[in-house]
């Protein structure tokens, strides 16, 4: 008789969606935007399963990076009809729950610990754009065309303000939130709203490859960490923001990363791989 021998967990159960397709291949979780027929627009129900997704402990479960993408022929096509059509019989009450439904969700994908991607194609418009440009990075395919278009409807673009910022400098920032028009890809790339512009056949491939380059050379902790300093230093004076950056420096040094980081470089001479062939995850 063969020896009984202790099988590997499984990984959690993926959360039930229906405005979402989600895949997990060994570390990475791709979600996908799988409305097509109403161009992937935002609505309650998609803000919901995305908060869900964004403010799960990936990290924790294994999975290092998160890739976003859409159905159909644009990414996303900004506020539903019968979302914005809602709102114009809400009261200031309602009005604040929902703001603070689409403040959970940009803070759930900001402070996310894992690496997060955006692929973007076609039309990429309003909540949409905050969805993506609140990744970590954003590869575009050529046909991408990006817009905060609040203002052309009497919106303000309130949320995505505070963390654009991160990426643009401040001309840029105002033009795109003050005369909102529909940005190229290649704009989009040379004001720094994008990291990487691809054809659009290759786009999911380079976000894979460049996600899986990334997690050889990073570790988990040092990624994670990194991600939260950025915030934390927005609006802080020099000296607030060198005092953490004083403490978090001192924490990092004691972590299991750090240690294991360190003794591989003094043995080899080289930083480790710090991600594993996916066929054997």
């Amino acid at each position: 008789m063969s020896p009984v021998t202790d099988s590997p967990p499984s990984p959690p159960a993926l959360p039930s969606t229906e405005s979402l397709q989600l895949r997990r291949e060994a570390d990475l979780l791709w979600v996908t935007l799988d409305e097509p027929e109403k161009a992937n627009a935002f609505g309650p129900r998609m803000i919901r399963e995305l908060t869900e997704v964004y403010s799960r402990p990936w990290l924790d479960e294994g999975v290092r990076a998160i890739l976003l993408n859409a159905n159909g022929r644009h990414f996303c096509a900004g506020a539903d009809l019968a979302h914005l059509e809602s709102l114009q019989r809400a009261t200031l009450k309602d009005n604040r729950e929902d703001s603070r439904g689409l403040r959970t969700l940009f803070e759930s994908v900001l402070r996310q610990q894992t690496l997060t991607l955006a692929l973007v194609h076609g039309a990429c418009v309003a909540g949409g754009c905050g969805l993506a440009t609140a990744c970590d990075f954003v590869f575009a395919a050529e046909d991408a065309r990006f817009m905060y278009s609040e203002a052309r409807i009497g919106f303000v673009a309130a949320l995505v303000a505070t963390y654009l910022p991160l990426r643009l400098r401040g001309a840029d920032l105002r033009e795109l939130l003050l005369a909102p028009d529909f940005v190229s890809a290649q704009r989009a790339l040379t004001i720094g709203l994008v990291n990487r512009v691809a054809p659009r056949a290759e786009l999911a491939s380079q976000g894979e490859e460049f996600a899986a380059k990334t997690l050889r050379h990073a570790s988990p902790a040092s990624i994670a960490q990194t991600k939260e300093l950025l915030l934390e230093l927005i609006g802080r004076s020099l000296d607030s923001a060198l005092e953490h950056a004083v403490e978090l420096n001192a924490q990092s040094r004691s972590t299991a990363d750090c240690r294991r980081g360190i003794r591989h470089f003094l043995e080899h001479r080289r930083p480790p791989q710090w991600r594993q062939d996916p066929d054997s995850i």
